[in-house]
């Protein structure tokens, strides 16, 4: 199942003995789940949890002939008699190769996990990161999955809940009445009352822009978004800023995305693939894509679609899966995403134009119920991510800091993940993930992060709480606050 240490040569007669159908061709039945197919054919060498028997564990990350993705399948496929490791070449084939390298990922994952103390910080617990001490600061608790943070420039936060509300909170305290006249939202599953953005000249125009899944005809929807201002606790002057037909909306409840982007008077926005994978690759359909509009809705000239027989023009890339991260970096412009993958492969991505991002073709992931989906991490003509991650850690939103509380962390990314309830610090340099870290662990789904104008760390629990990092006593900063 690796590259083994050595071991005897009667563990490999033995081995050899114990399990022929290894070493001579067999059907391939489809599906098969990989779990299943471990027990079937390495626990006896390795263990039934992974961690060692006549063979080493796979959990420690020890490998003799590289512990690389290429290293292990290649290891899986040729075996090594001479180490006791039969060829599985035949008994498994290549996407069941791909996911028997996912299900080692997983595996070896949950165990460090297991070995790994994270800091989970309540009420005035200070937790020391690699660069900075903070708190975890609670501004408001007991609303609905808090989808959405952003702020006005009086210092107001608006708060989107997935249900359908969108809310106020002014100097720390909830505004009990929920704003009034939000658009009906398809509030199922992951659908609801999506992302909140403030207009970067709010003072001057007094835009608000609210992203949702919009309700259509028998049951489906599609991501769409409006824009309206604020008065007397409404939202008044509502304009369709995007908006398909409502031929091209899908059933389901999953993967609507989304996220949204200002630049420089242009309006970037994501959208899931609703659950229809292959729609990610068909640019005539709006799921599954990042896409660029001027602010007021109009197409830009200059977007890589435009023109061309039955593509949606507002389509900047394609092939994602369900991107619920967006935000563009302010020192180079860049714009990044991060997606869920399936059971593996979730992504970080640079969003560039008119590329393909390869979802379903290929992938690092397989299927939710351990089958295989496809052998292909790479194919020509599709772009690679800057990061994923073997197991899914189910990223949601990411956001640069740009302020002076935490002066070490400037310019950083930081991601948020679902499933695994953290909060991470990514460092990039030259297109890659250099560094992570794990700044808190099991407080809660963590479904958006916001790098406020005051300098903090926001960040929503789908419990329905919102927080904030704030430096602890003695961090540079704190004599502000």
């Amino acid at each position: 199942m690796r590259h083994f240490r050595s071991v005897a040569v009667v563990v490999v007669l033995t081995v050899i003995a114990a399990a022929p159908l290894l070493l001579r061709a067999q059907p391939k039945p489809n599906p098969r789940d990989v779990s299943k197919l471990y027990g079937e054919l390495c626990a006896s060498c390795h263990g039934p949890k992974l961690t060692g028997a006549q063979a080493p564990s796979l959990l420690d990350d020890v490998w003799k002939f590289g512990g690389d993705d290429a290293s292990i399948s290649k290891s899986i496929k040729e075996g090594s008699l001479a180490a006791g490791m039969p060829p599985m070449a035949n008994a498994l084939s290549d996407q069941e190769v791909r996911a028997m390298v996912i299900f080692i990922r997983e595996e070896a994952a949950k165990f460090k996990r297991g070995q790994s103390t994270f800091a989970k910080p309540a009420a005035d617990t200070v937790v020391k990161s690699e660069l900075h001490t903070f708190k975890l600061e609670t501004v408001v608790n007991g609303l609905g999955v808090v989808w959405g943070i952003d702020f006005l420039p009086d210092g107001r936060m608006l708060l989107t809940e997935k249900s359908g509300r969108l809310r106020i909170v002014e100097h720390g305290k909830l505004v009990p009445t929920p704003v009034g006249g939000v658009p009906e939202v398809w509030a199922k599953g992951q659908g609801g009352l999506l992302d909140v953005a403030v207009h970067p000249d709010y003072s001057t125009n007094g835009w608000i822009y609210l992203s949702y899944s919009d309700p259509g005809p028998d049951g489906s929807a599609m991501t769409a978004i409006v824009r309206g201002k604020l008065k007397d606790g409404q939202f008044v002057e509502q304009e369709t800023v995007f908006k398909v037909p409502t031929e091209l909306y899908r059933t389901g409840e999953n993967h609507f995305g989304s996220r949204l982007v200002f630049d420089k008077g242009y309006l970037f926005f994501s959208i899931g693939e609703r659950g229809q994978k292959d729609d990610a690759q068909d640019i005539t359909r709006p799921n599954g894509k990042v896409h660029r509009i001027f602010e007021d809705g109009r197409v830009p000239d200059d977007n890589p679609f435009v023109g061309k027989a039955g593509a949606l023009p507002t389509i900047w890339s394609y092939g994602h899966r369900n991107p619920q991260g967006l935000a563009k970096d302010p020192a180079t412009g860049l714009l990044y995403d991060a997606e869920h993958g399936p059971r593996g492969g979730d992504e970080l991505n640079l969003v560039q134009k008119g590329r393909n991002y390869g979802w379903p073709v290929i992938t690092y992931g397989m299927n939710y119920d351990g089958t295989p989906m496809t052998d292909l991490t790479a194919k020509e003509g599709m772009e690679q991510p800057v990061n994923y991650w073997v197991p899914s850690i189910a990223v949601s939103a990411i956001a640069f800091y740009t302020g002076t509380k935490f002066p070490k962390w400037d310019g950083q990314l930081f991601l948020g993940a679902l499933a695994q309830e953290e909060l991470r610090r990514l460092v990039l340099a030259d297109g890659k993930v250099t560094h992570q870290e794990v700044l808190f662990k099991n407080v809660g789904r963590v479904r958006d992060v916001v790098s406020g104008p005051d300098g903090y760390i926001y960040v929503s629990f789908d419990g329905g709480r919102v927080a904030r990092l704030v430096p602890a006593p003695g961090e540079p900063g704190t004599a502000s606050r």
